[in-house]
C-alpha cells in the first residue's frame, strides 16, 4: 500500500482500486465504527461518494476501505486555475444543495452534536457565553436536510470526466442547511476572508437564505469547532464566539 495522506491519529493508503483509512491505536473505536456507518447511510442516498468496503483490523489498527477514486481535488483545480474560480465556485453551491435535498433519517442529529460539544467547552468559554450559545441553538428551527458537517473543496474530487465525488463523510448529520452552510464559510474565511464572502453570498441566493439567519450560526457552528482544539484555528474561532444579533 502507498501512502497518499497522513492525517492527525490516520494514514491514508491507496491500495489498487481501494483506499484504505488506518486509524492510529488512540482513535476511538466508536468513531471510527460511526464514521463507516455513517458513509453507508449516506451512500444509500444516491450521492456520489466513494462505495464504503470494509471496517477491519490490520495490524491491530482499525481501517475502514472504500473505492479509490482517480482524480484532483476541487481546492487543488481552483488553485491551478483562479480565473475559473466563479464557475468552480457556483458548481460547489450547486453540489452543496444537493447534498442538503437528500435525508438520511438515521443519521446523528445535528442540534443534538452541537449542544454536546458547547457542554464540553468549559475550559475554552465561560458558562454564560455557553449559556448564551445553548440558548441561541435550542431557538433554531429543527430540520433533518442531510448536512456534510467538513464541506470544503478539498472533500471533493474531481474526476477525469469532470464528475465530483465527495469524500469525508465522518462528520455527516442531519440537520439545518444553514449550519453546514455556516461552518463551510468559516472553513473559508480561515484561509480566504473575501472567498468565503462571496461564498456565502452565492448560497444564499441560489438557496433563496437570508444571509442574517447563516450568520446567526456563526458562533454556534464556531463555539462547536473549538472542541478538535487545533491552536492556529482557536484564536479565528473564539473570535466568532460572540452571541450577537447580526442587523
Amino acid at each position: 500500500m502507498d501512502a497518499i495522506a497522513t492525517r492527525k491519529e490516520k494514514i491514508i493508503y491507496r491500495d489498487g482500486d481501494n483506499v484504505v483509512k488506518l486509524f492510529s491505536d488512540k482513535f476511538p473505536k466508536s468513531d471510527i465504527l460511526n464514521e463507516a456507518l455513517n458513509q453507508s447511510r449516506v451512500e444509500e442516498t444516491g450521492l456520489p461518494i466513494p462505495a464504503l468496503k470494509s471496517v477491519s483490523v490490520i495490524d491491530g489498527k482499525w481501517a475502514i476501505t472504500m473505492d479509490y477514486v482517480e482524480g484532483k481535488t476541487l481546492e487543488q483545480i481552483i488553485k491551478e486555475d483562479p480565473d475559473n474560480l466563479d464557475k468552480y465556485l457556483n458548481d460547489f453551491v450547486d453540489l452543496q444543495l444537493e447534498v442538503q435535498s437528500k435525508k438520511a433519517p438515521l443519521l446523528n442529529k445535528l442540534k443534538d452534536k452541537m449542544n454536546r460539544k458547547i457542554s464540553s467547552l468549559s475550559g475554552e468559554i465561560d458558562a454564560t457565553i455557553r449559556y448564551e450559545l445553548h440558548t441561541r441553538l435550542d431557538s433554531m428551527p429543527k430540520h433533518n436536510k442531510l448536512c456534510h458537517g467538513d464541506f470544503n473543496p478539498s472533500n471533493i474530487i474531481i474526476d477525469s470526466e469532470g464528475k465530483p465525488h465527495i469524500i469525508d463523510w465522518s462528520h455527516a448529520t442531519q440537520g439545518n442547511a444553514s449550519a453546514d452552510a455556516a461552518r463551510t464559510y468559516l472553513l473559508f474565511a480561515l484561509k480566504d476572508k473575501a472567498l468565503a464572502d462571496k461564498y456565502l453570498d452565492l448560497f444564499c441566493s441560489k438557496s433563496d437564505t437570508a444571509k442574517q439567519y447563516v450568520q446567526q450560526w456563526l458562533p454556534i457552528v464556531a463555539a462547536s469547532q473549538l472542541v478538535k482544539k487545533i491552536p492556529e484555528e482557536a484564536e479565528f474561532l473564539k473570535s466568532w464566539v460572540d452571541v450577537v444579533d447580526y442587523q
